[in-house]
């Protein structure tokens, strides 16, 4: 495969492969992003309901993207991102901020934020209770079987059918696709960091027979207890990045540059499609 520019999405098919998703649940729109407002419960119960159907019948996977304040900056800012995102057919507010917001903001506030950190461990639950099978790709390969290993411990009934660190060529995309679906996992959680883990969902989407595709960023290291969470009263706060940043100097800059820049495209646009 040749990397990923913008004449590549072009000649892509731009409908939504479920364009009903959004009629049982509201949604609101924020920095010029269409974000869902369902809460935790509702996403991981829409994902087994979804990939119980795609067995049946046989579609494109659900894209699912995840959007926080580094996301809504860098949609303004990178063009092959941008494209991507508009391909999903869920996103959901992984950043608190933007539950806070919208309650300010939009006639209809998300529900809460669905951070996947534990979004994973909803839809991991969900999976072990209803038999679905996980592929978790991406981080290194010391994080990815420990991520493995420990969902195991955590959910004995959980299947993860597969697994694959996020180290490889874009050569090399076709074997990891092809590897994926041998095993026909229902979810793929995909854990390249962002911009490229949306990008490369939308690029292969059609060659997946998935039920859902799932962005996670650096999901994985939480897991395992590499990257430490916040206290819960800034979780419910949704101010968890504040904690990330006094914690990890590397976050610093990150934080305070794309966290104002994403409040300022909001403030700019207000609910607007």
């Amino acid at each position: 495969m040749h990397p990923v520019t913008t004449d590549y999405f072009m000649k892509q098919d731009m409908a939504v492969t479920h364009p009903d998703f959004w009629a049982p649940f509201e949604h609101c729109h924020l920095g010029g992003q269409k974000i869902v407002t369902a809460s935790r419960t509702e996403l991981a119960q829409a994902m087994v309901d979804d990939c119980l159907a795609a067995r049946e019948i046989k579609t494109k996977p659900r894209l699912v993207f995840d959007l926080n304040g580094h996301g809504l900056s860098l949609y303004a800012s990178d063009e092959n991102y941008q494209t991507a995102m508009d391909m999903a057919d869920i996103i959901h507010a992984d950043g608190g901020f933007l539950v806070s917001l919208s309650r300010i903001l939009t006639q209809t506030p998300i529900a809460e934020r669905s951070a996947t950190t534990d979004m994973f461990h909803d839809c991991a639950k969900a999976a072990a209770k209803n038999s679905l099978s996980f592929y978790i790709l991406g981080g290194t390969e010391t994080v990815n079987a420990e991520c493995a290993r420990r969902l195991k411990v955590l959910y004995p009934d959980m299947n993860i059918i597969g697994r694959r660190n996020g180290f490889f060529s874009i050569d090399e995309e076709a074997n990891v696709i092809e590897e994926i679906n041998t095993l026909k996992p229902d979810v793929l959680w995909v854990g390249l960091g962002k911009p490229k883990e949306q990008v490369f969902s939308v690029q292969w989407r059609d060659h997946l027979t998935c039920g859902w595709l799932v962005t996670c960023g650096g999901c994985y290291n939480y897991v395992t207890g590499d990257y430490p969470r916040a206290p819960l009263w800034m979780q419910r706060a949704n101010i968890e990045w504040l904690y990330r940043m006094a914690t990890n100097r590397k976050l610093v800059r990150r934080y305070l540059t794309t966290n104002l820049h994403a409040l300022w495209l909001v403030l700019r646009r207000g609910d607007k499609a």
